[in-house]
């Protein structure tokens, strides 16, 4: 039973730290979006 938990937890841990750098990229390649591309000066 322990073990399964232990498992289950180490899991779900290792899901957030890849859903946590998903984010991170890109809110990075948003960024270097905006500042990349001209103004809409209409």
């Amino acid at each position: 039973m322990f073990k399964k938990l232990l498992i289950l937890v180490g899991v779900v841990g290792v899901a957030a730290v890849v859903a946590k750098k998903i984010k991170e990229s890109n809110d990075e390649r948003a960024l270097w979006h905006e500042a990349t591309t001209a103004p809409d000066l209409r």
